[in-house]
């Protein structure tokens, strides 16, 4: 059914149900005032949202390192986290050599290294895996890294044949 607002003497179309000009105004605050309740995404965020420091230890990122927070996606807390997090490094070296000197005393297993403009790392841990992506500098972008860690599959499955 639709409404409509009589603004000039006339008729309204057949079937129509013809408010009052004096009824605009309060149909109107009526209806923004429903939406202003509603969550803006910022106000939503911040309210569910715990401060990264409290998702993830300190000591498993490089110092000085930034958390994209935009491209995150962090599950769990503490030394139990899992998820993808972008950082941003100060150097790519500097973050290549911490996950690699730093991992294996947080308990990780290296499994595989490679260095390059992208490094991969991959490590190990009985009930999870972790991997970083580090990407060098390029132009005025500054390095990067991807931490990705998610629990192990504890019974692998076999692929189906066809």
């Amino acid at each position: 059914m639709a409404f409509f607002v009589r603004t000039q003497i006339g008729k309204a179309p057949s079937g129509a149900m013809v408010l009052p000009r004096a009824w605009l105004i309060p149909l109107s605050a009526v209806f923004l005032s429903a939406c202003a309740g509603l969550p803006t995404d910022e106000s939503a965020r911040s309210a569910t949202a715990a401060p990264v420091s409290e998702l993830i230890s300190s000591n498993q990122l490089p110092g000085g390192s930034k958390i994209n927070t935009t491209q995150s996606l962090i599950m769990g807390s503490g030394d139990n986290w899992f998820g993808r997090v972008i950082v941003e490094l100060s150097n790519g070296n500097t973050g290549y050599s911490f996950f690699l000197d730093q991992y294996p005393q947080q308990g990780w297993t290296l499994v595989s290294a490679v260095r390059g403009k992208s490094s991969l790392l991959v490590f190990t841990k009985p009930d999870r895996s972790a991997t970083v992506e580090i990407v060098d500098a390029a132009g005025l972008a500054s390095a990067s890294a991807t931490l990705t860690v998610s629990p192990k599959n504890s019974l692998p499955v076999a692929p189906k044949k066809p």
